[in-house]
């Protein structure tokens, strides 16, 4: 079956790219509007009135490169930085010196602050202090002299532009580490898949191998021999792996990427009884409904696949002789299959024994198929009386689930 790459992509910052376009424009509405209202401040109102097309034009037109960082280069920063100077710079000579003296605002006034966040979400808060420098000087030559009013205002613009800055920093370093996170998790679920490929088959076929050569004994019992020391490898090899590294994007636009593989589904729901009927025979008894017992396609192969792991475990533990019966229960909200067998039984212990010795039979073929799906298996054994596992999965994985 063919698979397919999912792409998950996390920005913590991109909503602030967001917040900054808005930004701009309300400012740029508001910038005007003070003009408006102030308009017999001003000496110079021709000059103030080109000021604001000039920025009402720039405002507008780069609109696209306050969409994210990508967009968002080191030129347009500083021509941007530069129209934000140029306004503040241009004030005294435009407007009279009681507007200065009330502390009346400057031509862009708070437009200004975009450019310096720009900076910040751009390149942290180093790029925001480098931004505010300039700033705190234009302002300063502006009014004069050091008002108390200007140092405030200033000083609120450095120490919000370095904050933003700063958190940005920490955004990207947690979506790094959540993206590494997501990719381990990854890798992780795709081993314990492999894992239980290998056990349903190459680990049982060498410890067959190994069980017969020991019987027959001659040249059959080195190939058995060899065929043990290949199964201890390959166990350690499975439980162990390698987790490959996190593909993380290099375009800042795009967050933190992660490519997970995944097998799709394919077509509509299975009919689970087709898939358990040929574990059934002489010494398997299968107890179903009369209904169809409808699931995924990808959870009705792995809960028979588990149901499959189970049965063999009770020929290889409670051997050839031993009986054994499939309940299939169709209940409203999930599938319960309960495989029950008549032989001894497990030892107190001996599953913890035996995922310690790198075997992984219920650990990884049991277990591991139902939680990946979301489900459940919960085993019961008492010795001298036979061995029961259920079996529960929901009928609605939980990644639907949660899309609902």
């Amino acid at each position: 079956m063919s698979k397919r790459e999912r792409v998950i992509r996390m920005s913590v910052e991109q909503p602030l790219w967001r917040a900054l376009t808005g930004y701009r424009v309300l400012t740029l509405l508001y910038a005007i509007g003070l003009f408006a209202s102030a308009y017999d401040d001003y000496d110079r109102p021709g000059v103030a009135l080109a000021y604001y097309a000039v920025l009402t034009v720039w405002t507008l037109a780069t609109l696209p490169r306050v969409q994210n960082a990508a967009a968002c280069t080191k030129r347009f920063l500083a021509v941007d930085l530069a129209v934000a100077l140029t306004g503040i710079v241009l004030t005294p000579w435009v407007v009279t010196q009681g507007h200065i003296d009330r502390g009346g605002p400057t031509l862009p006034s708070i437009w200004t602050a975009g450019s310096v966040l720009a900076y910040a979400l751009k390149g942290g808060w180093r790029w925001a202090a480098f931004a505010s420098t300039p700033v705190a000087a234009a302002n300063l030559i502006e009014r004069g002299h050091p008002a108390r009013d200007t140092v405030h205002n200033v000083i609120l613009v450095w120490v919000a532009s370095i904050a933003i800055g700063y958190v940005v920093e920490v955004a990207r370093a947690s979506e790094r580490t959540l993206a590494r996170a997501l990719e381990i998790e990854a890798a992780t679920r795709e081993r314990e898949r492999l894992a239980r490929d290998i056990h349903d088959g190459v680990l049982q076929v060498l410890a067959m191998v190994q069980r017969r050569g020991a019987v027959l004994g001659g040249e059959a019992a080195e190939l058995g021999r060899l065929a043990g020391e290949q199964e201890v490898a390959l166990r350690t090899l499975v439980s162990g792996g390698l987790v490959p590294p996190s593909r993380l994007s290099e375009d800042e636009a795009e967050g933190a990427v992660v490519r997970l593989v995944e097998e799709p589904d394919g077509g509509g729901p299975v009919d689970l009884r087709t898939l358990l009927a040929r574990y059934a025979g002489s010494r398997v008894g299968l107890a179903e409904p009369g209904a169809p017992v409808e699931l995924p396609p990808g959870a009705a192969r792995e809960l028979a696949a588990a149901v499959g792991a189970a049965l063999d475990n009770v020929r290889r533990h409670a051997g050839e002789a031993a009986r054994a019966w499939i309940l299939v229960e169709d209940e409203p909200g999930e599938v319960v299959v309960t495989v029950r067998d008549d032989g001894p039984g497990i030892p107190e212990g001996r599953l913890a024994q035996a995922e310690g010795e790198g075997r992984l039979g219920v650990a990884q073929s049991i277990r591991g198929r139902l939680r990946d799906l979301g489900g459940s298996a919960e085993l019961c054994s008492t010795p001298g009386q036979g061995t029961e596992v259920e079996l529960k999965v929901p009928k609605v994985s939980p990644g639907k689930a949660e899309r609902r």
